[in-house]
């Protein structure tokens, strides 16, 4: 099974729930046992450290993802912040393209009709998820070089996925605060759904280099 489809179907598995969405208050996200990784390749992944309200991310020319559920009472959240830092880096890539497209972090933010999350169910395969049209993911990553802010269209979730650019690649740190319903309205237009999952890869398997970063203090609202 290719990356692509492997990504497309594992969220869709991974964040199909049967809880309503309930009103979002401001809470914090734990990088904790509720997470978990999938790796894209038998002989190399990436390697993630969980521990509290931080993730540490190191990538030496390997691709994987880490990803959790977000709670029922946060599926109606609508905003998020975080800070991430990168001490090694990929090189600029073209983050528009499949293949050759390394970044030095995404984080990925799932969103599903409540009928469509009821009607799939967290048990469905895999394959047969992947007929559905209705999943829509907004990434923010850290890569490429253009213009902050510039969407992207996925080279690998086709319609339901946009990639929203917000750090060139290089090192540094930063804190983010994204208006993920105005984003999805940029993207994809209407309003988004509930938010049921969250998704963090990097990805330096193509230019064969190495990552370093950091992701922490994540929260929703």
């Amino acid at each position: 099974m290719s990356r692509s489809i492997l990504i497309a179907g594992l969220l869709a598995a991974t964040f199909s729930t049967g809880f309503a969405p309930a009103p979002a208050m401001a809470e914090g996200v734990s990088f904790d046992a509720s997470w978990a990784t999938q790796r894209f390749s038998l002989f190399s992944s990436n390697k993630y450290g969980f521990k509290g309200n931080s993730m540490s991310i190191a990538s030496d020319g390997s691709v994987s993802l880490a990803y959790a559920r977000v709670k029922p009472g946060l599926w109606a959240a609508r905003s998020a912040k975080w800070s991430w830092a990168v001490a090694q880096s990929v090189p600029v890539t073209d983050l528009g393209k499949k293949g050759g497209d390394d970044r030095n972090a995404s984080l990925y933010f799932v969103f599903l009709p409540q009928a469509e999350a009821e009607a799939l169910g967290a048990k469905a395969d895999v394959r047969k998820l992947l007929t559905s049209t209705s999943a829509r993911v907004l990434t923010y990553v850290w890569g490429d070089n253009r213009k902050r802010g510039t969407i992207l269209a996925s080279p690998y979730l086709g319609s339901r996925g946009k990639t929203v650019l917000l750090r060139p690649a290089g090192t540094g740190s930063f804190s983010e605060s994204v208006n993920l319903a105005a984003d999805y309205k940029r993207a994809f237009g209407g309003t988004p759904g509930a938010l049921v999952g969250l998704a963090v890869s990097a990805d330096s398997d193509d230019t064969k280099t190495a990552i370093l970063a950091s992701l922490s203090g994540l929260s929703l609202n």
